[in-house]
């Protein structure tokens, strides 16, 4: 265990007590401008994430001889991408 490290991770680097403690005073609502219709329809909504897959992966369990399994991980990282990739060749 590295006991350089904290357990509650990164320091945030502001002063939580002070913003926890400000009151919003009438005056700084006049910065906001008006919200309004047009505004509203240049709004864009973007999900987050990765994009939706065109043929999204699904797993499945298949029982394969331990022989086979072993060659195939001993022929390094990528193994399974390159298992899907042959057994598409041979699908129907």
């Amino acid at each position: 265990m590295n006991a350089s490290k904290h357990a509650s991770g990164p320091d945030l680097k502001s002063d939580l007590k002070r913003v926890d403690s400000h009151v919003i005073r009438p005056d700084e609502y006049e910065e906001l401008p008006e919200l309004t219709g047009d505004m509203l329809r240049r709004g864009a909504i973007k999900r987050a994430g990765r994009p939706l897959a065109t043929d999204p992966r699904r797993q499945v369990t298949i029982r394969l001889p331990e022989s086979i399994l072993a060659a195939w991980k001993a022929s390094g990282p990528g193994w399974q991408t390159r298992m899907a990739a042959l057994l598409s060749k041979r699908a129907p």
